[in-house]
Formats: structure tokens, C-alpha cells, sequence
């Protein structure tokens, strides 16, 4: 992890076009190549970002990231405040609460609701940037990484993009596809996911629920 405080401006160039001008900003540059701009405000969430994989060039006074559709960020630097770096470890990744946990093993017993066809891999399969909840395959034998949340938002698209990203590299998994599942997914979630190639679906958990029942038990 690298962090730069820095007086910058960011152009954002690809399928729109946005700038920020000069302030203070908070630049973060992550082990995974994502490179993420923060101001001291908004919350937790970025002004402006590129997911990986993507190229950092650093040029005297402007940085070029560029991502694999060619969009890039152009960070014109004024002046560094401070400039540090920290390697934070493996990440033993969030526990789950116990909705999305039961979804979780609720889908991992009946992956066919998900897809005619489906069968289990693996739950929590790993990769070098954490575990993808369910890694299943089709009717078709297409590996399929799929991430379990109990809302889905923006910053669950952008995980699950990363892990099938990381999946895609294997050549006995190859190609993978991604599948958000979530009770509810918020709007600019979907569009998100429609842009990365993912497919939304949503699941109701009650009826979820509804196959696990006590009477199908033996004990």
C-alpha cells in the first residue's frame, strides 16, 4: 500500500470525460494496482478510481493510469506533502454476517438456483487477493466465480471483478465469468456489473430458507 498526500488535479479520459480540479488530495495505490483518489470528505468512498489490472507511469509532475480498455487517469501533481509505503499482508478478508453466511451455504447446497445445471467447485476458493465465495460450473463446464453479499453495492462488483481477474489467469479455469448475488443490488451496482461482464441476479431468502427445512432432515 502507498499513500500520497499531494496538491493535483485528476482528468479522467475514457467512455465520459471528468475532472477534479487542484486540492488536496489523499492518492492510494494498492498492492492489487488499483489506484484510488480520496478527498477528506464523502465518506469512505473515492472521487475518482481505476480498478485493476492497470499501468501506473509516474512522469515528472503527471501520473498515467491506464486500465486494459485503454481509459485512463491523468494526475497532474503540483506538490508531494508526503509520500509513504507499507506492506500490509495478507488480508484474512471480512467475516461474514450470519445472512450472508447462510446464503452463502444455502446457494453452495443448491447452486441450480443460480443456473440449470450448476454444480459446486468449491466453496471460498482462494486466489492471492482473497477467497471468492462459490467458484461453481455450468451446464457448459464454464467456470463461474460467484460473490454473495446480502445488499449488492458498487464495491462488491469491484471485488468480485478482481477475483475473476486473478481466476482467468489459471488455464484450467479459463475463461471465467462473475455472478453478484445479493437480495437486493442497488442500481449503479447493476450497470457496474453489466460494464465488467457480470451477471446480476437477485435471490429471495426467505424462500431460500424455505428448501433447508427441518423435515427434509435425518437429523
Amino acid at each position: 500500500m502507498r499513500l500520497v498526500i499531494a496538491r493535483c488535479s485528476v482528468d479522467y479520459v475514457g467512455r465520459l470525460t471528468a475532472h477534479l480540479p487542484l486540492a488536496t488530495r489523499l492518492l492510494m495505490i494498492k498492492a492489487d494496482g488499483s489506484v484510488l483518489v480520496h478527498s477528506d470528505g464523502g465518506s469512505y468512498k473515492p472521487l475518482n478510481w481505476m480498478s485493476p489490472p492497470c499501468v501506473l507511469r509516474e512522469d515528472e509532475g503527471v501520473w498515467t493510469v491506464t486500465n486494459k480498455a485503454g481509459e485512463q487517469l491523468l494526475i497532474t501533481i503540483e506538490e508531494v506533502l508526503s509520500d509513504v509505503s507499507a506492506d500490509l499482508g495478507v488480508d484474512p478478508g471480512l467475516v461474514k454476517d450470519g445472512v450472508e453466511a447462510h446464503l452463502q451455504a444455502l446457494l453452495a447446497q443448491h447452486c441450480e438456483k443460480l443456473g440449470e445445471g450448476f454444480r459446486l467447485v468449491r466453496r471460498e476458493y482462494p486466489t492471492d487477493i482473497g477467497p471468492v465465495d462459490l467458484l461453481c460450473r455450468d451446464a457448459d463446464g464454464q467456470a463461474v466465480a460467484i460473490e454473495i453479499k446480502r445488499r449488492g453495492e458498487i464495491d462488491g462488483v469491484e471485488q468480485l471483478a478482481r477475483y475473476v481477474e486473478r481466476l482467468d489467469r489459471d488455464p484450467l479455469l479459463r475463461p471465467v465469468r462473475g455472478m453478484f448475488v445479493a437480495q437486493e443490488i442497488k442500481p449503479q451496482a447493476k450497470v457496474l456489473a453489466g460494464d465488467r461482464g457480470i451477471v446480476c441476479i437477485e435471490v429471495d431468502y426467505d424462500e431460500l430458507r424455505g428448501i433447508d427445512t427441518s423435515a427434509d432432515r435425518l437429523f
